[in-house]
Parts: structure tokens; sequence; C-alpha cells
């Protein structure tokens, strides 16, 4: 029985890397115990309102299934981003590297706005589990707490970021919670 669930996991893992997605680049500034301090360039993606993690995601996989101007089929990247604007909850794909202002697909669906994201600096701070608020909202609060901590500046609103499908094992998955984050004050 053993062998079988260690079979079953190998398994998992080696699909789960085999459908490795294009993640949006990074640099890594600083590393601590419970954050880290990374610092993004500027960077496309797609925008919706999100009254639920459903509608939100099923408008944003319509777009890069084709359902944009150009019926371009565009490659799905991580992470999968929500923040709160305007008190209203969004849900952001990136676009692949590949694409720029000019040769973007514009959204057939007036629901799914093009955004350029500015870049930044953001403290992160990495956990596994399942992608629940309640998982998010723990550790967003382990993160601004450190920040306050260390006399950090928080820019934005917390982020939450996840790199994983939902047939990935809790234990396996990859999330994040993020804040921008003014640099000068991180030194």
């Amino acid at each position: 029985m053993k062998k079988i669930i260690s079979i079953a996991v190998l398994g998992l893992i080696i699909i789960s890397n085999a459908m490795a997605v294009e993640e949006v680049e990074y640099e890594t500034i600083k590393v601590n115990e419970v954050y880290e301090v990374r610092k993004y360039s500027d960077r496309l993606a797609i925008e919706t309102l999100s009254t639920n993690q459903n509608s939100g995601f099923r408008k944003l996989f319509n777009y890069i299934s084709g359902n944009n101007q150009k019926n371009e089929e565009i490659k799905m990247t991580a992470p999968v981003t929500q923040v709160k604007k305007n008190g209203k909850m969004t849900m952001q794909f990136y676009l692949p590297a590949k694409f720029n202002k000019e040769n973007t697909p514009s959204p057939s669906n007036s629901d799914v706005k093009l955004l350029d994201i500015k870049g930044g600096y953001y403290a992160v701070i990495k956990y596994s589990g399942r992608a629940s608020d309640g998982n998010f909202i723990k550790h967003k609060d382990i993160l601004e707490e450190e920040l306050k901590k260390n006399n950090i500046l928080i820019l934005g609103p917390p982020i939450k970021a996840t790199y994983n499908g939902p047939f990935t094992l809790p234990m396996l998955r990859r999330n994040e919670a993020m804040f921008e984050i003014d640099i000068k004050t991180a030194t």
C-alpha cells in the first residue's frame, strides 16, 4: 500500500512539474527567516473584478483561451494574483514576456482590462496548503507584523498570489502573500 501511495505522489509531482508555466520574473534583493524582498520590472496583465474566485478566473481564462480580438490563445502564466482595489476584489493573469502593448490582443469581454503593472519592490511570504482566504489572511498578518517590526513602509494593499492548479496536492502548493514596500525603509 505504501508503495502505491509513493508511486501516486511521485506521479503527481512529475505531472505538476511537467505542466510548468512561465512565471513572472523578479530579482531577490534580501531574504530573512520570514520573508524575502523582490524587485519586479514593469509587466503586462489582464484584470477583472472578481465577485467570487470562479467568476473572475473564468473571465480571464476565456481571454487566454482565445476570447480576444485576435482569437489568439495565450499560454497560462503564474502567479494568478488577487488584490482589493477601490473596495472591490480584482484578479489578474500576467501575460507571457513576449507580449507588449503593441502585440497584445484586446479583450473581447468589456469586464476584462489590459493592465500595465509598474515595477517595484515587494515583501513576500511563501506558504503551502490551500489558497483559502483564511490561509492567506494568516500569512498576510504574519508578513505585515514583521514589516512593521522592521519599520518597513507598506505602499499598497496585500496581494494574494497562487502558483498551482486545483489538482496539486495542498502540501505541494506554492502560495504567497505580498505587499509593495518602500525599498528605502528596507535596507
